[in-house]
């Protein structure tokens, strides 16, 4: 096989399943989507890797066919990341400006004063993503370099997450062969395949229900003010399914995803379902409206635990135009009904856009982390990626911080 410099590789590792993405930046500056793997994953639990041997497997398993539908080696790769660890705060920094003209040396040491927050040594900044400029007493500013003025500030969203998290998925990725260009949070890459700018602009909230975590991210005038990850996701679904219909886990998230619905009464009452024992046990045929009945309360237990989230960081009446759902569980019938009468709000499905190539394969909310990351690659390429880019030497670097802090203390 063939390794294409144009080449960008996103892994989406999560709870049930691993997926891997192979996009090519063609001419145009486009992605072209030229191979997917998906293979399924026991080594993560809410976003959290507890398995190393069985998320090698998966990484290697969803690499393999990947490669194998592009015809192109996939060497490095951009790695999403997850879990109840991630935090993310809101913070200011102020510079005065030198030659009463802001530059770009500015905006740096602008940003490295607003990054200037106590963090633990055990957690790593993984983005610092800039929300606004002001310079003197104009807000509001979105590019600052080439204005007139003698004060620069700047407001910043920081996100951070635990060193040993990041590093679990490093050394997978390593064991399966692979570079680790970049770990990216997750709802900032199913941002890139999903949300619409006008949507950023006017305020949206961005709901990724995955396998084992919810990911909220909260856009404001184009920039991200809040992220979250919540510890429930679809697996509770399924399981539920499992328990209330007895029936094996495999078939309840089949049966979850062929016949599942948000909303009891968009179900009518002739339609069935036929649903394996457990233990050799002869099928049985039950009302959808049974499965409906198990599904509709976990929804609606997920979609309230985000909306007080929004609340408690008073949020509700900044997302404008309302809530984007994406995510492997809002394949499930009914689920916009059911949000829209939970946020009261308009919500949508997000599906991936701005690519070409496997756009009928890829066309689905369970791919939207996957291809975001590699929109992601495609748009910071040849970019310094900074605080935001890791490497096999994080671990060491957090170790060197430790070691001075103790030789400077004693």
């Amino acid at each position: 096989m063939s390794h294409s410099e144009n080449t960008v590789v996103g892994l989406d590792i999560g709870t049930t399943k691993t997926c891997a993405i192979i996009g090519e930046i063609n001419e145009d500056g486009m992605v072209d989507i030229i191979g997917l793997g998906i293979a399924p994953c026991r080594g993560l639990r809410r976003g959290v890797v507890v398995n190393i041997d069985h998320t090698v497997a998966s990484i290697k398993k969803a690499v393999q066919d990947a490669e194998l539908m592009a015809g192109s080696k996939a060497d490095g790769v951009l790695a999403g990341i997850s879990g109840g660890h991630i935090k993310g705060i809101n913070s200011h920094g102020v510079i005065a400006v030198k030659n009463r003209e802001v530059t770009q040396v500015d905006v740096e040491r602008v940003i490295d004063a607003a990054r200037a927050v106590a963090i633990p040594l055990d957690r790593e900044v993984l983005h610092i993503v800039a929300q606004e400029y002001m310079v003197d007493d104009q807000e509001g500013i979105k590019e600052p370099v080439g204005m007139a003025g003698v004060r620069l500030e700047a407001k910043v969203h920081i996100i951070t997450g635990a060193v040993s998290a990041a590093q679990n998925i490093i050394r997978c990725a390593h064991r399966s062969g692979l570079r680790v260009h970049e770990v990216v949070l997750q709802q900032m890459a199913s941002a890139e395949a999903v949300l619409l700018s006008d949507e950023r602009e006017l305020g949206v909230a961005l709901v990724d229900i995955g396998g084992g975590t919810t990911d909220l991210a909260v856009f404001v005038d184009g920039s991200i003010h809040h992220t979250s990850v919540l510890p429930v996701g679809g697996e509770q679904l399924t399981n539920d399914i499992a328990v209330g219909l007895k029936t094996p886990m495999v078939e309840a998230e089949r049966i979850k995803r062929k016949y599942g619905c948000a909303l009891g009464a968009l179900v009518t009452r002739d339609e069935t379902v036929s649903v394996p024992g457990v233990g050799g046990r002869a099928p049985r045929v039950l009302s959808r409206s049974v499965l409906a009945d198990i599904a509709e309360p976990r929804l609606e237990e997920i979609l309230g635990l985000v909306k007080r989230e929004l609340e408690k960081h008073k949020l509700m009446d900044e997302v404008r135009s309302g809530v984007v759902l994406t995510g492997g569980t809002v394949a499930i019938e009914g689920i916009c009904e059911l949000a829209e009468q939970i946020f009261d709000l308009p919500v949508r499905v997000g599906y991936p856009t701005g690519i070409s190539g496997l756009v009928d394969i890829v066309s689905s909310p369970v791919y939207a982390t996957g291809v975001g990351l590699v929109l992601w690659g495609a748009r910071n390429r040849g970019l310094d990626l900074g605080a935001a880019l890791f490497d096999a030497s994080a671990f060491d670097r957090v170790v060197g911080k430790m070691k001075q802090w103790f030789a400077d203390a004693f």
